[in-house]
C-alpha cells in the first residue's frame, strides 16, 4: 500500500478499482508453510457451536488484568482462547452482552501464530499478541458478505501463488484487530503507530488448517457469520492470549 486510507462506512464499489492495483505488505499474517492440517468445523450449519450459555457476569477464563481492559461500552466480545503458550491451536468464541450479562453465542475451532503467544509481539516472531483490541475495518479479496463494519474489497488482499496454494484463500475475509495501526482504514494500510519492529496486519482471517504468522483465523462460515454480527455501535473488542495469560 502507498498510504492511501479507507476511512468511514466507505464501501466495495467506490475504491475496489483504486486498491485492487495496489500491493499488499503481507509480513505480519502471511508467510507459507504446508498447510495440511484440517480447518476447524463445529456443530451448527455455519461452521460453528450453538450451545449457549447465558447471564454470565463477565467472560469467562479472563482474569482481572484483561477484563478490566474491556471497554465499558463494549456489548460484542471475540475471545480467542489459546491452548497454550507455543501452540497454534485455539478456540475463537463471541459472546454478546445483554443488559449487565454476557450470553455466549457461538464458538469455532482455529488457529493463532504457529509459535503461539506472546505479550511482546515483534515483527516476524511467529507469535500472536496477548491482549484486548477493539475491532474497526475489515475487508478482503471477496465482495462485501453484508459486513457491519466499514468494509474495503480489493485484489490487494490477495495472497501470492508463490505461498502454498492453501493459503491462498486466507484473505477472501479479513476483520483488522487494532494492533499498531489507525483505526478507520482499510485493514491493508501498512501504517504502524509504533514502528515496524512492532509488527502489524493482524487480522482475523480464513483458515488454512495450521498456525499462522502472528493472526488468528477460523472457517469462512465462521468469518462471514462475525462480518455480518460485528457491530461498530456495539463496539466490539477481541480478547486473545494463551489460556493462562489470559486468566492473569
Amino acid at each position: 500500500m502507498d498510504g492511501m486510507h479507507i476511512r468511514g462506512g466507505m464501501r466495495t464499489t467506490a475504491v475496489a478499482a483504486v486498491l485492487g492495483a495496489l500491493v499488499m505488505p503481507l509480513t505480519a499474517c502471511g508467510g507459507s508453510d504446508d498447510g495440511s492440517g484440517k480447518k476447524g468445523e463445529g456443530q451448527a450449519g455455519d461452521g460453528s457451536r450453538q450451545a449457549r450459555t447465558v447471564d454470565l457476569k463477565r467472560i469467562p477464563d479472563v482474569g482481572d488484568k484483561l477484563q478490566k481492559q474491556i471497554p465499558a461500552n463494549s456489548r460484542q466480545v471475540v475471545a480467542v482462547y489459546g491452548q497454550g503458550k507455543d501452540s497454534g491451536d485455539s478456540t475463537i468464541v463471541l459472546y454478546t452482552k445483554s443488559g449487565s450479562t454476557w450470553d455466549k453465542t457461538r464458538s469455532w475451532e482455529g488457529h493463532n501464530g504457529k509459535k503461539g503467544w506472546t505479550t511482546n509481539h515483534h515483527e516476524g516472531d511467529k507469535r500472536s499478541p496477548v491482549g484486548v483490541f477493539t475491532l474497526s475495518d475489515s475487508g478482503g479479496v471477496l465482495a462485501d458478505p453484508g459486513a457491519k463494519l466499514p468494509y474495503t474489497q480489493s485484489s490487494g488482499f490477495q495472497a501470492p501463488h508463490y505461498w502454498a496454494k492453501s493459503h491462498w484463500n486466507d484473505f477472501d475475509y479479513v476483520i483488522a484487530i487494532d494492533y499498531n495501526r489507525v483505526k478507520g482504514t482499510s485493514p491493508n494500510d501498512p501504517t504502524r503507530p509504533e514502528g515496524q519492529s512492532k509488527g502489524g496486519s493482524i487480522w482475523l482471517h480464513m483458515d488454512h488448517g495450521s498456525g499462522t504468522s502472528a493472526c488468528v483465523s477460523l472457517s469462512k462460515s465462521g468469518m462471514e457469520y462475525l462480518l455480518r454480527t460485528l457491530d461498530p455501535d456495539r463496539h466490539p473488542v477481541v480478547v486473545m492470549g494463551d489460556k493462562a495469560d489470559l486468566k492473569a
